[in-house]
């Protein structure tokens, strides 16, 4: 599951965002500040980053130059109220990856990530995962079973690319529950039971996700 940080100061902009993102399939996390960016990305690793140029305390721009200076590999969607061709130049040049200007368009925005996510991070993970008779396309965010496409929720896919990780291991209840539903993890084990149902409906074989009492779900 790729991970994105949302950097906007935009309370409302930022809700709406995380919502869809996670809507989406992706993992989020939100920083309100540049030095909260920072210390988001000093504590963990992010796949892309969506950077608000205009941020209090510390600016887009000294996060976006914090980022090359350092070489934290994340790639970085720089978005602005400034649109013009110089706006996007100074933005490009001080290392984003791409610049898209505000307002913009909610489909844009998933196809310039889904551009970022092709483009590989420091380690080129691979973009196909895959075991048996199943496999997921994580750019294209495309699943499928015997080479056949699966019409799957963004939940549902989410799930069976973090089975898909796991190659063959056991995935804990816990650990998917605190992965597909941050915010609503706590003592709510049904939520994964539910999603592997619906899941399991979808394919051509139930077995294909197995289940065992203590150790959680894999894909044998």
């Amino acid at each position: 599951m790729a991970r994105i940080l949302i950097i906007e100061d935009d309370a409302d902009l930022s809700a709406v965002l995380d919502d869809c993102l996670r809507h989406e399939g992706y993992a989020t996390d939100l920083a309100a500040t540049g030095i909260e960016a920072l210390d988001r990305l000093s504590q963990g690793t992010y796949d892309v980053m969506l950077l608000d140029r205009d941020l209090p305390v510390l600016s887009g721009d000294e996060v976006m130059r914090t980022v090359d200076r350092l070489r934290i590999p994340v790639r970085t969607l720089m978005l602005t109220a400034a649109g013009s061709v110089e706006d996007r130049v100074r933005g490009l040049d001080l290392g984003a990856d791409d610049y898209l200007a505000k307002p913009f368009a909610y489909p844009e925005l998933l196809a310039r990530i889904r551009a970022l996510l092709r483009r590989g991070g420091a380690d080129d993970a691979p973009t196909i995962l895959s075991r048996g008779r199943l496999s997921v396309d994580t750019v294209r965010r495309l699943a499928y079973a015997d080479g056949q496409p699966l019409d799957l929720a963004p939940r549902e896919y989410a799930l069976l690319e973090e089975l898909l990780r796991a190659d063959g291991g056991w995935t804990a209840t816990t650990v998917l529950l605190e992965s597909l539903w941050p915010a609503e993890s706590h003592g709510q084990p049904d939520l994964v039971k539910t999603a592997v149902h619906s899941l399991r409906r979808k394919l051509p074989d139930s077995t294909l996700i197995a289940s065992s009492r203590g150790k959680g779900y894999r894909i044998p």
